[in-house]
Formats: structure tokens, C-alpha cells, sequence
């Protein structure tokens, strides 16, 4: 149904030379290695602002904003002190990335599978949306355990300094339990911000390419379509922050005290308490997105994985429509 579609697209497209069959098993593969590197190395790279914006969340009367907060860490920890959990960002975040963008795929093809051709460009929204759900729900018991370990190392003075350090600490302490302690807050941020990211990105992709993009897309070439990717990426990351940032503030609290609950966490903070962190968070979320995107696109052009065009309404589709 869908899946041939287009792959008679990508088959039709002069510039594709693609490395593998779309949809094939070597397909998914190399995109969820795509995922690997984009969401691995973004998230390492701005592992500084990453531990502000926790701090901003768990002490805000210490840490007051994003330039106090980095002020305050570097007085007291140097320079070094900022590249605290990067290590179980690298780890975790790759593990994330593998099921994010790899099972989007597979979900995305099933389901409009299941929808068919017609449904599945007519509904296409609902389908980015569950597709990137069901994607994240997996990624995240994947991630949960390291970014535990993260944000203890982050926000616990003197609790552990390094990812060898924090691990046999939390076990001995917390049993396995403490890794997936987060795990319903984690998802709670990481859902409806991998759904924004995904539905938005696919739509943003697709108004950019019909609206202001002067030519079509197979007539741009592929460093054009990268600006493309990245633009609709930065633009997606913006509203994948506001979506999702009073969850990741509960998670950032949640993993800082080992005898906190879910419930009582949320209370404290209150409403305004959820939006500690917001502005250095829409930096971090907005520039990470869109580098993602950016990355993950130059990897599929850079190892020939097919890369179909935005979606046009099938032939079947146009001459019902044509026939009102």
C-alpha cells in the first residue's frame, strides 16, 4: 500500500541512489543508527547547559537563572565541573535515539499499512503522532535508567562524580528500582515532546517545501534540503520545549531526592515551580531539535538511505476528490 507507493517514488526520484529498499530491514537499521548519532552527539554537546537548566529546576534560589547558573557552577566546580554526566547522556541518549528515530519508521509504516493508501495521507498528522508515540514509549526504558543516573550526578553534591561512581551507588541503595523510578514522569516528557517533534517537523517540512521553498523539493539540491531539515527542525524543537518542560522538571526533582514521590513532588512545585528553567531549556530543545534533524538527514544523504519527498495525495485520492 503505502510503503510501494513510495518506494516507487524514491525509484522515480534522479537523485536517489539509494544504498537499501525502503522499508527493509537494512532500512530501519541504518536509521536507527542515524538516531544513534544525532540524539548521542547533541545531547553530549550541550551536556553544560543541560546540568544549569537541572540545577535551575531542583534550586532555583541558589541557581536563579541560566547566567547565575552557570556563574555559581563554574565558581564552585571550574570549568571541568560542567561536563558533569556526560557520560550517562552519551549512553542513554544513544539508547534513545536507536528506538526514537528507528522505531518511527517501522511504526509509521505499520500503521499506514493498516490504514491504507487513502487514509493514510488524509490522516497523516494522527498517524506522525501515534507513530512517534509508540516509537518514544520504548525509547525511554531504554534511556530512563542513565538519565537517572544523570541527574543524581548533576544535582547531588558529593554523590558521585563519574558513571562508574553513581551506578553501584544507586543499586547497592535503590536496588533497580531507583533507575525506573522516573520512568512515568519520563514518559509524561518525553511522549508529547517526541510527537510535537516529529508531527510538527513532517507538517513544518511539508508547508516550507509547498509555501516558501521557491522550487519543488527532487529539484533542490541535497545541501538545500539540509537548510530545509534544519529550519523545520528548530522550529519543531521550539514547541517540543513549552510541550513537555513541567514533566522534565518533575523528573529533574523526582531522580535529585531517592525518597520522593511523584505526587507530593508535583504539589510543591506548583504550576509556576513546573516553568523553573523554561527559557534555557527552549535554547537547549530548539537548537538540539534541529540539530538532530539536521544530522540525522545528513547521515540517510550521506549513506544513499532513501529519503522520500513530502507527501502528495495518491492518484486513487485526487480522482475522488476531482469528482465531487
Amino acid at each position: 500500500m503505502l510503503i510501494k507507493y513510495i518506494k516507487a517514488n524514491c525509484a522515480s526520484n534522479p537523485q536517489s541512489n539509494s544504498s537499501c529498499e525502503y522499508g527493509s530491514t537494512k532500512f530501519y537499521a541504518l536509521c536507527g543508527l542515524g538516531g544513534i548519532i544525532s540524539c548521542g552527539t547533541t545531547h553530549t554537546a550541550i551536556v553544560p547547559l543541560d546540568l544549569v537548566k537541572c540545577r535551575i529546576q531542583v534550586d532555583k534560589a541558589k541557581y536563579k537563572g541560566i547566567f547565575t547558573g552557570f556563574k555559581v557552577s563554574i565558581k564552585e566546580e571550574g570549568i571541568r565541573g560542567l561536563a558533569k554526566g556526560w557520560a550517562p547522556t552519551f549512553i542513554g541518549y544513544s539508547l534513545q535515539g536507536l528506538g526514537k528515530f528507528g522505531l518511527y519508521e517501522v511504526f509509521k509504516h505499520y500503521y499506514a499499512d493498516l490504514l491504507g493508501e487513502e487514509n493514510a495521507y488524509l490522516w497523516r498528522t494522527s498517524l506522525y503522532l501515534a507513530a512517534s508515540a509508540s516509537a518514544e514509549f520504548f525509547a525511554d526504558i531504554l534511556l530512563c535508567p542513565m538519565e537517572a543516573a544523570k541527574v543524581r550526578i548533576q544535582t547531588m553534591p558529593g554523590y558521585a562524580s563519574t558513571l562508574r561512581e553513581a551506578l553501584p551507588k544507586m543499586m547497592s541503595k535503590e536496588g533497580l528500582g531507583g533507575f525506573y523510578k522516573g520512568i512515568i514522569p519520563l514518559w509524561g516528557r518525553q511522549i508529547p515532546y517526541t510527537m510535537m517533534k516529529f508531527a510538527c517537523f513532517e507538517r513544518t517540512l511539508e508547508a516550507l517545501y509547498q509555501y516558501v521553498v521557491p522550487k519543488p523539493r527532487e529539484q533542490c539540491s541535497k545541501g538545500e534540503q539540509l537548510v530545509v531539515t534544519f529550519s523545520a527542525g528548530y522550529i519543531a524543537g521550539v514547541f517540543c520545549a513549552i510541550i513537555s518542560h513541567p514533566a522534565d522538571t518533575v523528573v529533574s526533582k523526582l531522580n535529585q531526592n531517592p525518597n520522593a514521590k511523584l505526587g507530593e513532588v508535583a504539589r510543591n512545585l506548583g504550576l509556576l515551580g513546573m516553568w523553573s528553567g523554561i527559557f534555557p531549556r527552549i535554547i537547549m530543545i530548539g537548537t538540539l531539535t534541529a540539530l538532530q534533524w539536521f544530522i540525522y538527514d545528513g547521515f540517510k544523504v550521506a549513506m544513499n538511505v532513501p529519503r522520500p519527498p513530502p507527501p502528495a495525495a495518491p492518484e486513487s485520492l485526487r480522482k475522488k476528490l476531482a469528482g465531487k
